[in-house]
């Protein structure tokens, strides 16, 4: 389906239903094309197993694909975006639930709405994938006007592109999408050479305060391990999703990925899958699973079939830092919400949105809204970092 012919001749966005056809090496040409900033969750391979897993794509998920891919002169895919039909606003992590409300107590009808994100994954990253050979520019703004006449097309209210690149963002706000703030968790290497390093540049007090919680994490005997590439095996998983349906039920009432999708991410993506799991005797008791990215360890899924104390810091904050300083990576993020993370050494970052309402009248209510909360944003960000734990007169 044709939805949008750029300025330039030749160039048309079409809309793709499955990842799979899509041309992988092309796809990731635009997605990654620099391996020193791999995004795993951008990448075909990630988006692939979502939906073969059936994790997204059946009705009854309410994610629909609807991928955009952009040809350029020469038929070649210079650009596209992973893209969703939305049918509720489950699973997205920027929250519009009161958005929702308000649309339809008005009378109109706020699903289906468009979403350009990564499904259940509130990581920043790009989502307005460009080949670096070609006019950024350009096809960002061809991506951002294909979606808008997409959500036209089908009668979709909004569309809603989240966890964007502050570039995607800005590109996005020029296109008229409104623009909108909220904050994550992220820990940064400053050139550490051991976790040691890292807590001397904590104030004394945050500093024993770890180092107690990482031995009463291993106090009931405890063992961990790491295991990543071909030293997981499916018994490794088979215990992690144990992990992660306990964790997902409670927080949740169902929980979004099958144990399909971690089968399949494993066998697409062994080398940027990292479990880290905590054995007590010969059981497994609970585990977290990391993505590796080219500059960054991101921290996914966490859970327990048994209370320890502190062993949630251990397994998803402290190994996930002890990773990062042993293979050089700039930053580890740590997922959604969380100021308990803020005492651990990570510390706010804004993350960005952007959302195009359809509705004249609609588009003005939440754009006033908005104005407000990108101040609440930068406020809170703000004093949330003079409140982290290092040494005053350190870099923060």
């Amino acid at each position: 389906m044709s939805v949008h012919e750029g300025e330039k001749r030749g160039t048309v966005a079409s809309i793709v239903a499955r990842i799979a056809d899509v041309d992988k090496a092309a796809w990731d040409a635009c997605a990654n094309p620099d391996p020193a900033t791999f995004n795993p969750f951008v990448a075909h391979a990630f988006l692939k197993a979502m939906e073969e897993s059936g994790s997204v794509g059946a009705r009854h998920t309410g994610w629909l694909p609807q991928h955009i891919a952009v040809d350029d002169e020469k038929g070649d895919i210079a650009a596209c975006a992973p893209c969703y039909v939305k049918l509720h606003s489950a699973g997205e992590y920027v929250f519009d639930h009161s958005w929702a409300a308000a649309y339809e107590q008005a009378g109109g009808h706020y699903y289906p709405k468009l979403q350009i994100a990564v499904p259940f994954t509130p990581v920043p990253g790009p989502r307005l994938l460009v080949r670096p050979d070609v006019d950024q520019d350009f096809y960002r703004q061809v991506l951002g006007a294909a979606a808008a006449e997409l959500a036209q097309r089908i009668g979709a209210s909004s569309v809603h592109a989240t966890f964007l690149s502050e570039g995607d963002w800005q590109a996005l706000g020029a296109q008229g999408y409104l623009k909108r703030t909220d904050r994550q968790f992220h820990w940064a290497n400053r050139g550490y050479a051991t976790f040691d390093d890292f807590l001397a540049d904590l104030a004394s007090r945050k500093r024993k305060t770890i180092r107690k919680e990482r031995r009463e994490a291993l106090a009931d005997g405890i063992v961990i391990e790491h295991l990543a590439g071909s030293d997981i095996k499916e018994r490794h998983w088979d215990a992690f999703f144990d992990f992660y349906m306990d964790t997902g039920s409670r927080k949740w009432g169902r929980p979004y990925l099958n144990r399909r999708f971690f089968a399949q991410l494993g066998e697409a993506m062994p080398e940027r899958c990292l479990l880290v799991m905590a054995k007590r005797g010969a059981r497994y008791v609970a585990g977290a699973l990391n993505l590796i990215g080219g500059d960054c360890l991101y921290g996914r899924y966490w859970g327990s079939v048994e209370h320890h104390p502190c062993l949630h810091f251990e397994v998803c904050y402290y190994r996930a830092i002890d990773y990062a300083i042993a293979h050089g990576l700039s930053r580890v993020e740590a997922g959604a919400q969380g100021e308990h993370k803020l005492a651990r050494g990570y510390l706010p970052a804004t993350t960005y949105s952007a959302h195009y309402i359809a509705d004249p009248g609609f588009r003005r209510a939440v754009a006033r809204y908005l104005e407000q909360e990108r101040a609440e944003v930068a406020e809170t960000v703000a004093v949330l970092t003079e409140y982290g734990p290092f040494r005053r007169g350190e870099p923060s």
